[in-house]
């Protein structure tokens, strides 16, 4: 059972708060450790609304990147990781510690992660020469991280879809898709047998040699998809490596930029991005749809928010002539680990009435999109509902 003492010193960790905060109770060791570790980020500047001077309450992280690479230890050492990385981008977003970013130090100190990754890239350009080696080595080892985490389920899924779109109808035995065969043959039902018989077989494709699909990814690099941009990079790298399917890469804000020749390495695909600036969604279709040879065996990946600042009939235009055609477009509003993502509602809405659904997606559930897509099953079933289910 809680005691009241423990209580007291929850509520005080909670609150985070003074000699006036109601608790009546002190911390000490870790726990005042921990909640030096919270004040100064989340009450820097605050002190006097919590009734406080500032050197009372906390005197915040300042633009000292050795006290800031202090805290940082401080947090690796209190908290678990998942909560290190939230605290990490607030600090940058609330306290405004991008120049510090620019100091190898401080870069060596930081926990890694996709949002860091972004927030180098779109640095990039200002990052001094002595911070540029120690920023290249953290994207790698985001890179490295999700490529492990990624890359054989993503393998292993596409190259499944791949094989079972094949199908032939003289299958072997173990080659048989008994599901398939049932819904083609019920018609075949014997009520005396109570059973199906099967007058056509359908069966697995067997493994495929040559290049089977086209896939070209699109990617909106306006800032707002900063995380999306990392996992499209490692994702593309991932496709490329499988020889059943070439692997287009293109970027765009107002411009377009074809990184297809850097998909050996995500590290410099990723450096090659320059998040921020417009959004010309329409130009950058044009391009896509310039590298489409094989429409029905092809599939158009556009991740984009849909804030289109180019001319947005022809973008839609496009989309419907692509997919008259016989291409797989398919739309993902975000490719991350975020909740609903911000986008343009009318854009969505007039995508999804040219039958090509617009929804987030996360990195976990990218590989069975990409199944679905292949094997051209309806994508209905990766959309939320209205209520956000």
């Amino acid at each position: 059972m809680t005691t009241p003492q423990e209580r007291m010193r929850r509520w005080r960790l909670v609150l985070g708060g003074g000699q006036g905060d109601g608790t009546a109770c002190t911390l000490t060791g870790r726990d005042a450790a921990m909640d030096g570790a919270l004040a100064a980020l989340y009450q820097a500047g605050d002190a006097s609304a919590q009734g406080g001077t500032p050197e009372e309450r906390s005197g915040g992280l300042g633009s000292s990147a050795p006290r800031v690479a202090r805290w940082l230890d401080d947090v690796r050492e209190y908290f678990p990781q998942s909560v290190v990385q939230i605290m990490q981008a607030d600090a940058i977003e609330r306290l405004d510690l991008r120049s510090l970013l620019l100091e190898p130090e401080m870069l060596e100190a930081v926990q890694p992660d996709v949002h860091l990754v972004g927030t180098l890239l779109a640095l990039k350009n200002a990052l001094p020469e002595k911070a540029r080696s120690t920023a290249r080595a953290v994207v790698a080892q985001v890179v490295a991280d999700l490529e492990a985490r990624l890359a054989e389920r993503t393998r292993s899924t596409i190259k499944g879809a791949i094989d079972r779109s094949a199908r032939v109808n003289r299958p072997r035995h173990h080659e048989i898709d008994w599901n398939r065969t049932i819904r083609a043959n019920l018609r075949h039902y014997q009520e005396e047998y109570r059973t199906i018989i099967p007058e056509r077989l359908i069966g697995y494709g067997r493994s495929q040699r040559g290049v089977q699909r086209d896939v070209v990814l699109c990617i909106d690099q306006s800032g707002s998809m900063a995380a999306s941009v990392v996992y499209a990079g490692v994702f593309g790298a991932v496709l490329a490596s499988m020889h059943t399917v070439r692997t287009s890469l293109v970027v765009f804000d107002t411009n377009v930029v074809d990184l297809t020749d850097q998909l050996d390495d995500p590290v410099e695909v990723l450096f090659g991005t320059q998040l921020g600036g417009g959004t010309d969604i329409n130009r950058a279709l044009a391009y896509c749809e310039g590298l489409v040879t094989r429409p029905s065996d092809s599939i158009v990946v556009l991740i984009s928010d849909l804030y289109e600042g180019g001319v947005r009939e022809e973008m839609l235009r496009r989309v419907a002539r692509m997919t008259a055609a016989g291409v797989q477009v398919v739309v993902l509003l975000a490719l991350s680990d975020e909740g609903a993502p911000s986008y343009d509602r009318t854009n969505a809405a007039a995508l999804a009435e040219l039958g090509v659904p617009a929804f987030a997606c996360t990195p976990d559930l990218f590989p069975d999109v990409m199944a679905a897509a292949i094997q051209r099953r309806s994508l209905a079933p990766f959309v939320p509902d209205p209520e956000g289910r």
